[in-house]
């Protein structure tokens, strides 16, 4: 026992506008990423070697995961026994107070298991709040969590058309941010499903006599450029206020140009939420649980 490092895939969950997103920064920094907090709370566990975090999906600054994914070695001194997923997920939510960030489950996984590469999808929500006219008639409990587009309203079913054409494989380069640090990766990718459907949550009850509605923009696809989502949520919505018709998202789609994005139109992350990583149950191995 101890002798060799075991795998861990952790779920975990953390409140983004905390932190400078999930990915490891400078310690002077003013603001860390979620990753520094998860390390530093795995070297309580007093480990043989460091541990590191391999995150499956990069998410920045202000964006918010309902569950995101990482693998992770541990590697115990000699005598002692592995972690059971339970263990280790008890361990790192104890070391992780009181940052907003939760463990909610670890599993133990094959050596040759991998957060990122072994994902089969990502599915991200992007909450849209409509009827405020104004940004102080948002509410205070919502206020990093969701945009409220200027003016108020949207057309929706012209933003629900105009979704229809992101949906497949696709070049996705107008897509692509201009400070994209992955320039070298190709640029195809492939959109399973884009929906735009209305969301209840436990408060929405309370802001229905102010006219408020909440609306859910669902992407999910195997993986995505920097910053795609926002800047697919940023052209829906352009459509939804009339500054474009639905068959210009097909149009940027063919243009392949990031510099043909419309100016000052990719949606600001704080409404942005990673709801899932998926992978196939087969992958994960659960007889060390």
């Amino acid at each position: 026992m101890g002798s060799a490092p075991a795998r861990y895939l952790v779920f975990f969950q953390y409140f983004g506008t905390r932190y400078s997103g999930v990915a490891e920064t400078r310690s002077d920094q003013a603001l860390l990423g979620v990753q520094n907090y998860l390390e530093e709370a795995a070297q309580k566990l007093k480990p043989s070697v460091p541990i590191r975090f391999h995150v499956s999906s990069r998410t920045d600054r202000g964006v918010h995961a309902l569950c995101n994914a990482a693998h992770l070695d541990v590697l115990r001194a000699p005598g002692k026994p592995q972690f059971s997923g339970h263990q280790l997920q008890l361990s790192l939510n104890c070391h992780l107070r009181p940052q907003p960030i939760r463990i909610l489950s670890a599993h133990r996984v094959p050596s040759s298991f991998h957060a990122r590469f072994s994902a089969l999808s990502r599915t991200y929500i992007y909450r849209l709040l409509l009827g405020c006219a104004h940004h102080s008639q948002v509410p205070v409990f919502e206020q990093d969590l969701c945009w409220a587009p200027a003016g108020g309203s949207l057309d929706v079913p012209a933003m629900q058309e105009a979704a229809k054409f992101l949906v497949g494989t696709h070049d996705f380069s107008t897509f692509r941010s201009l400070h994209s640090d992955s320039a070298s990766q190709t640029p195809i990718r492939t959109i399973f499903q884009v929906d735009i459907q209305p969301s209840s949550g436990f408060l929405a009850h309370h802001y229905e006599h102010r006219g408020l509605e909440f609306w859910e923009v669902k992407v999910r696809g195997r993986s995505f450029l920097y910053r795609q989502v926002r800047r697919m949520v940023g052209a829906l919505v352009a459509v939804g206020m009339g500054r474009m018709a639905p068959h210009h998202i097909k149009e940027l789609l063919e243009v392949r140009d990031p510099l043909a994005f419309p100016v000052n139109a990719m949606a600001p992350p704080r409404g942005l939420f990673l709801q899932s990583v998926e992978y196939d149950q087969a992958d994960l191995d659960t007889t060390g649980e």
